[in-house]
């Protein structure tokens, strides 16, 4: 069928609830927002769903939430594993209850436990939850930190990390299999409950989790001993983290965390942001006001699904705040983190790993190689660093200890298979705590990485093609980019080509090609001159085409130079292709 004719069933089958057809009735006349939302159903992809709230196949509503979730069932009773159940938690958007509750009916139609938190949870939770109650899958519904009008729906498997292969394909296969509307199971609450088919949960797995989290402190006698000095700011961004952040850090003993109060609740319409992305400034605007009036040692906001942490930090000798992006952040806290470790028990595991995705910095690298472990490198997406936590339990070779992205998500210890903002604000606020006991801020800490290890920048910029012809857009550069690729970006040669897609590093000097041993993905990575790169891909949740650059300089005022002239250079090439 035709968008027309995908419309006009909508609009006409009594299948679909009175709110949903008033809904369509309302756009009659206007054939470009018809077309938008029904030429095509909103794809699950290997992240699962994410798209506008509305009536339509193209759409977040009840009727697309119940359709992937009838697909997983099918797929879950595949594989044998409707006996182990499903745990779903929600977020503060809109319609994240609603969604949750149907996704926890159909499946319950279908005869498989849903464990539903009582009320909205962080991202990581639901990874922990997953591994703690046994389950085959788990889903989340979350956008994360789109706009206020999206919201999603992502899907985990049972070792907590969100679904990669076969898993993805398979249920993928399964959810396209499904179309018929009407044929999707489901059933009403009550009898769900009664049948013990739908459970609540909540403290049973807060509890453990935050004593996981707790478990991990690696100076405890430091927080003690400054704990009631330092000055914390935190914002939740209407989001999830307000209370296990303020928990744990409580619990640890830190006395001063003030939390934004215009930013603490709930609110799908996250009403003080125009979207609640901790990597944009305007997220900081009132934590900053706060953290200047308080005298605030670091500030910290967490994302709605608070999986990823933005920072702030104070440089004491001039009172100026200082963002750190999420690839400064994340060396920040794994080098804490690694080296607190070989401190306290004289050495690392022989086969210890530091895990980042292949478009975070080479600082990473300089660090594993400092202390003698392996740096792993995997595709994008926090996924693939939890399957590389499996394969290490699996096979016994290799030792987790840190993972992260560069898009602010990183996860220390192996309680959960996901990015954990709730650990990472814990972790920082703690390396805060022992740098202090050393005199030292966490800026400071920060400028002494990079004179041990380089003046590594990092950026990433994106452009936004939305629609029908955006997507074919998107699909032109990437080709363009492939068949002809660049020689030259800026000042730097390009001396070799990663192409994900098909498998190839080729090097520009001697023409050999060698495998990149990592999975099929619509990836373009050119290794450059003088350690600078830049990787291009299409975003995963959002309708972009990202391009992240790298560059090292000799100076803190080297490094931004080269990476603005770098940026520059990367925006010169994508304008010829628009």
């Amino acid at each position: 069928m035709g968008y027309k004719e995908n419309y006009e069933s909508w609009l006409n089958n009594p299948y679909f609830d009175e709110d949903t057809r008033n809904e369509l009735k309302s756009i009659e006349g206007n054939e470009k927002e018809i077309e938008d939302r029904f030429y095509m159903d909103l794809e699950f992809g290997t992240a699962g769903l994410r798209g506008v709230i509305g009536a339509g196949t193209n759409r977040m509503n009840i009727y697309t939430v119940r359709k992937a979730t009838q697909g997983l069932a099918n797929y879950i009773s595949r594989v044998n594993g409707q006996k182990r159940g499903v745990a779903i938690a929600y977020d503060s958007r809109h319609m994240s209850p609603e969604f949750a509750d149907e996704a926890a009916l159909c499946l319950a139609a279908n005869g498989i436990k849903a464990y539903v938190f009582e009320s909205l949870r962080p991202t990581p939770e639901l990874s922990y939850a997953v591994r703690k109650l046994g389950c085959i899958a788990g889903i989340n519904v979350t956008a994360s930190h789109n706009p206020p009008e999206y919201n999603g729906y992502k899907v985990y498997w049972e070792d907590g990390a969100q679904i990669t292969p076969p898993h993805d394909t398979g249920i993928m296969d399964e959810v396209k299999k499904v179309t018929d509307y009407a044929a999707v199971k489901t059933m009403p609450l009550d009898e769900a409950k009664a049948a013990g088919l739908y459970q609540v949960i909540g403290a049973d797995i807060d509890d453990p989790y935050i004593a996981e989290l707790k478990k991990l402190v690696l100076h405890q006698d430091c927080i003690d001993k400054v704990g009631g000095e330092l000055k914390i700011v935190y914002t939740p961004l209407h989001g999830t983290g307000n209370i296990p952040v303020r928990r744990v850090l409580k619990e640890l003993g830190f006395k001063n965390v003030y939390v934004v109060p215009e930013q603490e609740l709930p609110d799908g319409d996250f009403p003080t942001v125009s979207y609640p992305n901790p990597e944009a400034a305007e997220a900081f605007e009132l934590g900053l006001a706060l953290g200047k009036k308080v005298d605030a040692d670091l500030i910290l906001a967490t994302d709605p699904d608070a999986d990823r942490l933005g920072v702030y930090v104070k440089d004491s000798k001039t009172g100026e705040y200082h963002s750190l992006t999420g690839n400064m952040s994340g060396c920040l806290i794994g080098d804490y983190v690694i080296g607190q470790r070989k401190e306290r028990d004289g050495s690392l595991p022989a086969d210890g790993a530091f895990i980042r995705s292949i478009v975070s910095t080479n600082m990473a690298d300089a660090i594993a190689d400092y202390y003698g472990i392996e740096l792993v490198e995997v595709l994008t997406g926090f996924k693939f660093i939890g399957q590389k936590i499996l394969e290490f339990e699996k096979t016994g070779k290799g030792t987790y200890l840190f993972g992260m992205e560069e898009s602010y998500g990183c996860l220390t210890g192996t309680y959960a298979r996901d990015k954990d903002a709730i650990v990472a604000s814990m972790t920082l606020c703690e390396a805060a705590a022992y740098y202090k006991t050393k005199n030292m801020t966490l800026w400071d800490a920060m400028l002494a990485m990079y004179e041990r290890y380089g003046y590594y920048k990092d950026d990433v910029t994106s452009i936004t093609l939305k629609g029908i012809e955006g997507l074919a857009k998107i699909q032109e550069i990437m080709n363009t980019l492939r068949d002809q690729a660049p020689q030259e970006i800026g000042a730097y040669k390009v001396t070799a080509i990663r192409d994900y897609k098909k498998d190839t590093v080729t090097d520009l000097a001697t023409g050999k090609v060698t495998p990149t041993g990592l999975p099929a993905s619509n990836v373009l990575y050119y290794e450059m001159t003088d350690g600078a790169w830049v990787c291009v891909r299409p975003s995963g949740t959002e309708p972009k085409v990202k391009f992240y650059l790298g560059v090292k300089g000799t100076s803190l005022a080297d490094a931004d130079q080269k990476s603005a002239d770098l940026s520059k250079a990367v925006h010169a090439m994508i304008d010829k292709m628009l």
